[in-house]
Formats: C-alpha cells, structure tokens, sequence
C-alpha cells in the first residue's frame, strides 16, 4: 500500500484573510483541508470541458455528503468573459446556493480568475477554494486574490480582489500538461528570479531542462520557491500600491499582445515570454540592464520554449494604444515594470517617449 507524501505548506499572511497553499502529489482528492475551507455545505465546482473529463469526479467524490454541483465551460482565454460568469451565477441561482456556499475553481488561469471573480460578485462575496491545474496557475495566478474577465479592449480590466480560502496545487496533475502549456508556466517562474529573487534565477539557469522534464523534485522546488516569492510580495501590498505591480514584469507588454490577437492564439505564458524579452531590451536602452544580463535573460527564455518577440503583424502604434488602457497606465501615462539587474524590478512612468518607441519599433519593423 503506498501513502501519499505530506504536502508542503505555504502561508499567504493576510490577517484574518490569511490561507495555506498546499503544494505536492497526490492532493486533489483529499478531503482534508478542502472540506475544511467551506463554510456551509453547499459547493459550485467551475471547471471547463478539459479538465472535467480528467479532474473532477475525485473532487467531487472528496466531497461526498455535501451539496456539491458543477459547471463545465468551454476551454480557452476567448472564454473568459462575463458572459460565462453570467452562466455562473445562473447555475448558482438555479441551485438556491445562499451567502455560506462555496465556489471551487478547477482549472488553470482562466477557471481561476473567471470563478473567482464570480465569486466576488455572487451576494457581494462568497467563499472561494483555488485548485490549478496548470503550472502557471499553481504558481502565480492561484495565489493572491486577483480575480477577473477579459474585454475585447483590454485583458483583466474588470475584476476584483477577492482571496481564496485555500489553494491545493497538486504536482500530479502536471503529468497530463501539454508541452506548450509547461513552458507557458515557466514563464511565471522565470518572472520571480528577475524580479526579486537572483538566486533563483540562476537556480534555474541550471535546471530549467529538469524542470521542463517534470522532474519531481525540480517541479516541487520550482512551484514552492515561486509560491513564497508571490506570498511574500501580496502579504506586503495585497493591492497592488506599491511593490506588487512588480509582479507584472513583461505583463503590459505581454497584455497588448493577447489583446491584438484576440486572447485566442498565444498563451498568456507567450505573451508574457516575449514582454519580458522586450522589457529586458528596454532596460538595457535605459542603462539599467546590462548587455551581458539581458543576454542571460533572453537564453533563458527561449531555453524555456518561449518566443522572444511579438507577432510580426504587430505595429508600434498599435502596442502604444493598448499599453495606454493596461490597468497600470495612470493619468495618460504607461507605467512599465523593468529590471534593474537581474533579481531586482522597478515600477516607472519615466521612460522616455523615444526609448520606449525604439523598443516597440526593433521588434515591430517600426511600423
């Protein structure tokens, strides 16, 4: 008979409001600590049609005596709309769920974010458990309370903060990822070694192949060490005031991108592969960054399978005018996160017209 091995625990210190990441194999069908985190007996799974077929009936089953229903939505970043928060929130009303229900995503980044937000909303809040189900769910955007949809004018634009009561990030269901999707997770990580964390950076200059290769214990230290990194930075600006829009290294970049494309044919992990790219050229134009630097940034990124420029399709003025509505543009002005060195970011609104023009314009052929 095999055990499955204690999960490792992370705690998001938020006062009341705090909750523990568990991270490991072998989680997604326990009952304990998911039972724990619901506050009434009534629960909502939000899962779509990829992941319902593989995950859901063992969470189901860990459940068992509860009132516990499911929705299955259609698969994609194209999906993550209010239109399907509104199929949310008619099958919680269908189901009479009242303010102690419980609303469970199952998925990666989209289910989280799009059943979060809907949790949020649902009777001005109810409670909510995070279950990703890709890497780059298990390690940024499951943890710190973001929550949204997708405008056809700008990604993430309307959400809310609204944390989970708990997250379980089991390593098991990784096995089942596609290759894209493992490098568009890697990204997320790649993020936190530039951003704060050098060490980790060159940890992962060394072990990137590992990583890529699921190997068990360079997934758990990948997962974990990004996890504390996240935790660390919400517990000190949950929203985002300060040193939290750090964690958006690449993003605005990253934003225009799956916004110019229609949220249907790059990953957010892409988009955000090929911003950091264009953040560290930025950086090296401003002096902050050095040639040698940005050359370590640029090999690791594309080690990891990710692109390092936009579409070619993709224009200078075109990145400008999305850039101006990303959620961090303030008073007209767009506010970029770039390094200054790797393992340390700054948010600014001081570059330079003409710098920031001759970054768009080396990867848009300046047009």
């Amino acid at each position: 008979m095999t055990t499955t091995p204690d999960p490792r625990h992370l705690q998001v210190d938020l006062g009341e409001r705090s909750y523990t990441i568990l991270i490991g194999p072998g989680q997604l069908g326990t009952r304990t600590p998911l039972a724990d985190w619901l506050p009434g007996r009534q629960a909502l799974v939000v899962t779509n049609d990829t992941i319902a077929p593989l995950y859901l009936q063992p969470v189901l089953d860990a459940l068992s005596g509860l009132q516990v229903e499911a929705i299955t939505l259609p698969d994609g970043e194209a999906h993550k709309t209010v239109a399907s928060c509104e199929r949310v929130w008619t099958r919680l009303l269908e189901l009479r769920f009242d303010r102690s229900c419980t609303v469970i995503a199952l998925g990666g980044g989209v289910i989280g974010d799009l059943a979060g937000f809907a949790a949020a909303a649902y009777q001005r809040g109810v409670a909510f458990v995070q279950i990703p189900t890709t890497l780059l769910a298990q390690v940024d955007s499951s943890v710190g309370g973001k929550t949204g949809v997708n405008h056809p004018l700008g990604k993430n634009m309307i959400g809310a903060f609204h944390q989970p009561r708990g997250v379980i990030a089991d390593t098991d269901v990784l096995a089942s990822l596609p290759a894209r999707e493992m490098s568009a997770g890697v990204a997320e990580v790649i993020k936190y070694g530039l951003i704060r964390d050098a060490d980790f950076f060159a940890w992962l200059e060394d072990n990137i192949d590992a990583l890529l290769a699921r190997e068990p214990e360079a997934l758990a230290y990948a997962i974990e060490r990004s996890c504390a990194n996240k935790a660390d930075v919400v517990a000190a600006d949950e929203r985002e005031q300060g040193v939290r829009a750090t964690l958006n290294l690449g993003h605005t970049f990253g934003h225009a991108i799956e916004t110019a494309t229609g949220y249907s044919t790059w990953l957010h992990g892409e988009a955000v592969g090929a911003g950091m790219a264009m953040a560290a050229h930025l950086a090296e134009a401003m002096d902050w960054l050095s040639a040698t630097d940005r050359a370590r940034v640029e090999a690791l990124i594309q080690r990891a399978g990710l692109p390092l420029a936009p579409p070619r399709s993709m224009t200078s003025e075109q990145f400008l005018q999305l850039m101006a509505v990303d959620k961090k543009a303030q008073g007209g002005h767009i506010r970029l996160v770039l390094q200054q060195g790797i393992g340390h970011a700054v948010v600014t609104d001081a570059v330079p017209d003409d710098r920031l023009r001759a970054t768009l314009n080396h990867y848009t052929d300046g047009n």
